[in-house]
């Protein structure tokens, strides 16, 4: 299949008929990492498979015909859901919980294969929604919470913007590291300040020109008032009515811009508790002593060294998985200047 931008005015700004399905799989999840932010909802409206099991190809097109997702984006952040939590073989990933009888090639021989719900993949701690894998007695790490979607919106007061965002995300940051002890915020997690960017970048009507308001956004979340001040999940998370996607594509360099326009504003440390109770920062390539580098470019070259570097807290990929990973960036990254990884 040939990816291509969407051509047509009528293809680029259509509204989204929205129809509720059947799922198997896929389950409360959330869309604060990159990979889901840009598929959940695709699934409604038939751009996934409807069982909660889907493919690479599906997901790039998903992106790219959904929110107008540009190629380089949607190819990266399908890399990182498929390498890091799916089958790199069949190409196959669950858009919920662990489902590696159905997407790997050779069953559990080379490991369990998460889906989008393992910890520390492509879910982190300090969501914007959701409990840490560690402050939950069952570790559920997907579920709505209606008190954080709370906290959220006070913080942002009906208008979830960058300025707003980039204080909440700081928020959730300090309540994290104070009360999880197995608190852990890698390069992965930082990458993922690309997901709260998608609330006022991809999910407003028309994307960046739109307001990403109170409405928008509990649509997106299927947030909904509880009658006593809170907020509570109405199982139906959809695009707002007659919403059009974005006119410009959003792509990797918009993406590492609104990752530092979030994260400069309150800077915080990567790294992660010990079981002593202090803080270890993280060293991992352009992160040195848990600071980060703040020039897009860098940034985006992060994105890569996520993909294909091994990660402080997991081992190194197989080299079949690495091997399909850098087939599948190098070719993008190498524009940008970036390192690239070679086998």
């Amino acid at each position: 299949m040939v990816f291509l931008e969407p051509q047509s005015e009528e293809s680029l700004y259509r509204p989204l008929e929205i129809s509720r399905i059947s799922t198997n799989l896929q389950g409360p999840m959330t869309f604060e990492d990159p990979v889901l932010a840009s598929t959940h909802w695709q699934t409604i409206i038939q751009f996934l498979s409807h069982d909660g099991v889907t493919t690479f190809t599906e997901l790039v097109d998903a992106q790219q015909n959904g929110f107008n997702v540009n190629y380089d984006l949607a190819i990266s952040l399908a890399v990182l859901g498929v390498g890091l939590t799916g089958d790199s073989i069949t190409g196959k990933m669950s858009i919920g919980c662990d489902a590696t009888s159905r997407t790997a090639a050779l069953g559990s021989l080379l490991g369990r294969e998460g889906g989008l719900s393992a910890h520390n993949k492509m879910e982190c701690d300090t969501s914007l929604t959701r409990n840490d894998f560690f402050l939950s007695p069952s570790g559920d790490n997907h579920s709505f919470n209606g008190t954080l979607f709370g906290m959220m919106q006070e913080t942002c007061q009906g208008t979830f913007d960058r300025a707003c965002l980039s204080l909440y995300k700081s928020q959730r940051y300090a309540q994290s590291r104070a009360d999880n002890g197995n608190f852990f915020f890698g390069p992965d997690a930082f990458i993922f300040y690309a997901a709260a960017s998608f609330l006022y970048e991809l999910f407003p009507n028309y994307g960046n020109e739109g307001t990403p308001d109170l409405a928008t956004i509990s649509s997106f979340f299927g947030a909904e008032s509880d009658g006593q001040g809170g907020f509570r999940f109405n199982g139906n998370e959809r695009f707002p009515s007659n919403w059009h996607n974005r006119r410009v594509a959003m792509n990797l360099v918009d993406v590492g811009t609104e990752i530092l326009g979030l994260y400069l504003p309150h800077p915080v440390l990567l790294g992660g508790n010990t079981a002593s109770g202090s803080f270890d920062a993280l060293n991992f390539q352009s992160i040195k002593d848990g600071k980060v580098p703040t020039d897009p470019a860098t940034v985006v070259c992060l994105l890569y060294q996520t993909a294909t570097w091994p990660l402080p807290n997991s081992a190194s990929l197989p080299t079949q998985i690495l091997s399909w990973v850098l087939g599948k960036l190098n070719p993008i990254f190498k524009d940008f200047g970036c390192p690239l990884k070679i086998l």
